[in-house]
């Protein structure tokens, strides 16, 4: 009995360290759990940090890439516009000279021992701003016979730009009365500008009268802006 009893003391004993064995193996399996828990919050924290740090990264790229994208249209755009208007201003042509802006005096101009007599045309440009006058002025002649219409004299007709306040002159070549008769009175000198429409009338300040003639004579003739004719 006395070994029985010893038997079953070792046996409990035994199975007591077992049990304490399992229970300290449960403890350790539950502390490594928190662990491994904590290094994957670790990680994941470390993940994020990155993470955002990319996106800031990637935010502050894109903000620059923004800000060079627009920088690069404002300039492309502030220099298109001003080679527009450079362009514009250089390849700008003044506009034509209109009857209104025009100030038109007409004056005898007429030399001594000429053939034929002279009047010069000037035009004044009193627009304010530069205008252009191109090719020949329309002049008629207003006489007891009705109107004579002065003919082109064929000359290069050049375009003459006119500052405000500038002004530029042609001539009119008419035949001189020497017949002694009293030929045909002249009552007045209508002058249109280059490409307009509409006429202004003058005082004729030459000769008081033109030949009377079949048409075999001398015509009365205009000559292109910028030429006095004889005498200018």
């Amino acid at each position: 009995m006395r070994v029985h009893k010893l038997t079953f003391a070792a046996l409990a004993v035994a199975a007591g360290l077992s049990l304490t064995a399992c229970q300290n193996g449960d403890d350790g399996t539950g502390q490594s759990a928190p662990s491994s828990a904590s290094t994957a919050s670790s990680s994941g924290g470390d993940s994020a940090s990155d993470s955002g740090s990319g996106s800031a990264d990637s935010a502050q790229a894109g903000g620059k890439g923004s800000d060079g994208k627009g920088s690069g249209q404002k300039s492309s755009g502030g220099q298109g516009a001003a080679s527009s208007g450079s362009g514009s201003q250089a390849g700008g042509k003044a506009g034509k000279c209109r009857t209104d802006e025009l100030e038109i005096t007409a004056i005898d101009s007429t030399i001594d021992g000429d053939p034929d007599g002279t009047v010069a045309v000037e035009l004044k440009n009193g627009g304010g701003h530069d205008c252009a006058l191109a090719g020949y002025a329309g002049v008629d002649l207003r006489t007891s016979s009705g109107v004579v219409s002065a003919k082109r004299t064929g000359e290069p007709a050049d375009t003459v730009v006119l500052k405000n306040g500038e002004t530029v002159a042609f001539g009119i070549n008419y035949p001189l009365n020497t017949s002694g008769g009293s030929g045909v009175r002249v009552t007045g000198l209508v002058v249109t500008p280059p490409g307009e429409t509409k006429s202004v009338t003058l005082d004729w300040p030459g000769n008081a009268t033109l030949p009377v003639t079949d048409g075999s004579g001398s015509p009365v003739k205009v000559g292109p802006m910028g030429s006095a004719g004889q005498g200018g």
